[in-house]
C-alpha cells in the first residue's frame, strides 16, 4: 500500500503578479482555495509548503497545515522536499504529490490522475498533459509539449522529452495530435530525494526546464492523459479570470 502526501510550494516573490499565494478570491486567498481543492482530491494529507511567514499564517487561519522553509530555495522541488523532511523524517509517505499553489480552479480528479503512473513500479515520476485544442499552442514556446506517445487509446505513455517547441514534428498535418504539459508532478520519495540532489542539468539549463534534469539522469517519468486544462494564474488578467470562475453562483 501506497502512502501518498500532496504538498503545495509558495512563496510571495512573483514578478507578474506581487503577493500571489494571498490574492483575495471571493475572501479566501489564492492558497487557501488550492489547497481545499487538493483536499477534495481525498489522496492524503495536504501541506503548505511556505517560503514566508504571511502564507503559513493563511494557510493555518484557514484550518489548513504549513511548513516554514527557507526563503531562497531555489526550486518548488527543493521547497517541498525540504517541508517533507521537516513533517515526515520517518519516511512515511513514499509518493509526493508537488502541486503548483496557482491552480485555484483545479479540478480535484488531476491530483488523483497524476498518482496513476505511479501503479507502474518501474516509473519514478508522474507527471500530466492535455491534448492542444487551440493551434495558437502548437507554436507557442510559453506552452511546453511532453514528447510521448498515447497510440492505440493508451492513457499513460513514458516520456521522451520536454520541450518548447513544436514537437513532435507533425509533418504540417494538423491533425496530429501534440500536448500541453501540465506542472504536476508525483514523485516517489526516493525519487524526489535524488532528484534535488543533482545539479542543474545542460537541458534543463537551455529549455528552462527543470523535468529535463531527472530524464538526463535517467529518471522514468510517465505522463497519464486528463482532459481538464487548469488555469494557471500568473497575471492580473488570469486572477480576474480566476474570480470570475469562482464567483458565488
Amino acid at each position: 500500500m501506497s502512502t501518498p502526501i500532496v504538498m503545495i510550494p509558495a512563496r510571495l516573490a512573483s514578478t507578474r503578479l506581487p503577493g500571489k499565494p494571498l490574492a483575495d478570491i471571493h475572501g479566501r486567498p489564492m492558497i487557501v482555495r488550492v489547497l481545499e481543492r487538493a483536499l477534495e482530491a481525498g489522496v492524503g494529507p495536504v501541506v503548505v509548503a511556505a517560503a514566508e511567514p504571511e502564507i503559513a499564517e493563511a494557510v493555518e487561519a484557514a484550518g489548513g497545515r504549513a511548513v516554514l522553509t527557507a526563503p531562497d530555495l531555489p526550486s518548488g522541488s527543493d521547497r517541498i522536499h525540504q517541508a517533507l523532511r521537516h513533517i515526515d523524517p520517518e519516511g512515511r509517505y513514499d509518493q509526493v504529490v508537488n502541486l503548483q499553489g496557482d491552480l485555484p480552479t483545479l479540478d480535484p480528479a488531476l491530483v488523483r490522475a497524476v498518482l496513476a503512473p505511479l501503479d507502474d513500479p518501474a516509473v519514478d515520476i508522474g507527471t500530466l498533459a492535455v491534448e492542444i485544442a487551440d493551434p495558437e499552442e502548437r507554436q507557442n514556446p510559453n506552452v511546453v509539449k511532453p514528447v510521448c506517445s498515447f497510440a492505440g487509446g493508451r492513457r499513460i505513455a513514458r516520456a521522451l522529452y520536454f520541450t518548447r517547441c513544436s514537437a513532435p514534428w507533425d509533418g504540417g498535418d494538423p491533425g496530429l495530435p501534440l500536448y500541453h504539459h501540465i506542472g504536476i508532478y508525483a514523485y516517489r520519495r526516493a525519487a524526489l530525494e535524488r532528484f534535488v540532489a543533482l545539479p542543474p542539468s545542460p537541458l534543463e539549463q537551455r529549455e528552462k526546464l527543470e523535468q529535463l534534469r531527472g530524464l538526463e539522469a535517467g529518471l522514468r517519468i510517465d505522463v497519464a492523459l486528463v482532459d481538464t486544462l487548469p488555469l494557471g494564474v500568473d497575471t492580473p488578467a488570469d486572477l480576474e479570470r480566476a474570480r470570475a470562475l469562482l464567483a458565488p453562483r
